[in-house]
């Protein structure tokens, strides 16, 4: 299952990690978001050990959705050493993800 990122912990989890990072911007109420969501915590569970995957509701977080400029969702954020390398806006197949955090380990 995919960590539940928020606004408050975004910097220690994100940010600060030694690990290449997916983050799934997403709300309740998006459907493509609701077809993204397994294929995440499928991914999650693929990388255990090997890369940190979360999921941020972008409801009821939205500082960091604003900040990195998240106006469209479902979108996937990758990030190494804090900065972001990757971005996959809408839905895609699930080797478009799990080749985004590949090509960083």
């Amino acid at each position: 299952m995919a960590l539940e990122i928020t606004d408050a912990n975004f910097e220690e989890i994100v940010l600060k990690s030694d690990k290449p990072v997916m983050v799934d911007f997403w709300a309740a109420w998006c459907g493509p978001c609701r077809m993204v969501g397994p294929v995440i915590d499928e991914i999650s569970k693929d990388y255990e050990g090997k890369a940190v995957v979360g999921k941020l509701d972008v409801d009821a977080n939205q500082e960091f959705a604003a900040k990195y400029g998240v106006r469209n969702i479902p979108t996937v954020l990758v990030f190494k050493n804090g900065e972001v390398v990757g971005r996959q806006v809408g839905v895609a197949p699930k080797n478009t993800y799990a080749e985004a955090i590949d090509g960083l380990l």
